[in-house]
């Protein structure tokens, strides 16, 4: 070897190591610990929303290459129990998906000093939600999307009867029109049934916020749903079935209402706006979503579903951030454009969406209008979990005639007070 190649060689392997040097350091920059973090993630699925989650957190571990999103997939249904195990058995999961944040408000991480600015951070999102997230001050969870009330109506059936639906919230139906149309339908369109009702006292209470009631009193204290407004709503549900309006089949017999709107043979289904995505294969009759009907205001109930990370998990910073890489603008109008939900930010009221843009919309002015009473009523979750079930068998006895409204609900009040003075 001579002198000449021998110096090529040494300066070749000197370049080498120094390049490696480098390597390492880059690395050590991108991971300070040089040991990855993994974040268990539980998470349910009502749709398609699972895969889109799945292609996000890809997106997300190659713009953070020192964190790993173990996604744990349940039921919706075994939620719950999997949580409580999880936090019971000193084992929480760094986040997961909830519906329920009440139940595990105080196992929860605040996120307040997570992010830059709380208030501004609850500003982002629909001020109907926040009993849902801020509770004590403190901001136990964040909004990934939003569920509403809402009236999907058989097109084919009204335009053949006549009927022409609300196009504007201006036009808004009172509850006396919506009636004098469902009749129309059903004499001239051909409809067997004006409407149909989800058996849940989830979508009963809407009536029941358009007519100016609540089921608690604002601070929380006390039933309020034995008021003059309370009973008029339950009087206004059993006409509706005693008029033929609505059948008896669905809440006293147990028949699916989605089933009898699918037969195209009901003129509208009082339902939510997750039923977009379950109708989009109807091709039998044209179908839409128009306004609900207004008693003395008008009102859906907001409902959603949230982001919480957990005490205890050894991840909590890392959660919060994912957390809110997953409710900024960006992520999460995608999320919810490509899963067909509704987005609980201000600035995405309006998606792009595949199929029913127009119908997320009104959809979305029915959030806008309503009561705040439905949020500080259904956001006290562990109460209503223990009063919904009574709530459903009370107006079952009024439509059976087992019970007067009055009675019903002043029963039904005497029930919430207990559960209150329980807690």
């Amino acid at each position: 070897m001579t002198r000449k190649t021998w110096f090529k060689m040494s300066i070749s392997v000197l370049l080498t190591a120094v390049l490696i040097l480098l390597s390492a350091c880059g690395s050590a920059g991108n991971n300070a610990s040089g040991k990855q973090k993994s974040l268990d993630f539980l998470w349910f699925s009502d749709g398609k929303e699972g895969e889109v989650i799945k292609e996000i957190i890809k997106e997300y571990e190659q713009s953070n290459s020192n964190v790993k999103i173990n996604l744990i997939e349940v039921g919706f249904k075994d939620i719950q129990t999997k949580l409580k195990t999880m936090l019971s058995g000193g084992k929480p999961p760094a986040l997961s998906r909830v519906t329920d944040t009440g139940s595990f408000a105080n196992q929860a991480v605040d996120l307040t000093p997570y992010v830059e600015n709380a208030e501004q951070f609850q500003d982002q999102f629909i001020d109907s939600l926040k009993p849902y997230y801020v509770m004590d001050n403190k901001l136990v969870a964040a909004p990934m999307d939003v569920t509403a009330n809402g009236l999907i109506y058989n097109k084919t059936l009204f335009d053949k009867a006549g009927v022409k639906v609300p196009t504007s919230p201006d036009e808004v139906w009172t509850w006396d029109e919506y009636i004098a149309a469902l009749k129309q339908v059903m004499d001239k369109g051909g409809a067997r049934y004006g409407m149909v009702w989800d058996v849940t006292p989830h979508r009963w209470s809407t009536l029941l916020y358009q007519n100016g009631g609540s089921i608690l009193t604002e601070d929380g204290s006390a039933a309020a749903i034995n008021s003059e407004a309370g009973i008029r709503s339950m009087e206004m549900f059993k006409q509706l079935h005693q008029e033929g309006i609505m059948p008896e089949s669905v809440w006293l017999g147990g028949e699916n209402p989605n089933n009898l709107f699918r037969s195209g043979t009901v003129a509208a289904h009082w339902a939510g706006n997750w039923m977009i995505s379950n109708y989009k294969d109807i091709t039998d009759f044209e179908w839409g979503v128009t306004y609900m009907p207004k008693g003395t205001q008008r009102s859906s109930v907001p409902g959603g579903k949230f982001l919480m990370a957990f005490k205890g998990s050894g991840q909590e910073e890392e959660a919060a951030k994912f957390i809110e890489y997953l409710t900024s603008k960006e992520v999460n109008s995608k999320y919810n454009q490509e899963s067909l939900f509704m987005s609980p930010r201000k600035d995405s009221s309006t998606l792009n969406y595949e199929f029913g843009k127009e119908m997320f919309e009104v959809f979305s002015d029915e959030l806008k209008n309503s009561s705040p009473l439905a949020a500080n009523d259904w956001s006290r979750q562990t109460l209503i979990s223990k009063i919904s079930t009574d709530l459903k068998n009370h107006i079952m006895d009024v439509l059976s005639d087992k019970a007067t409204p009055q009675d019903a609900l002043d029963q039904m009040a005497k029930q919430i007070n207990e559960a209150i003075g329980s807690q």
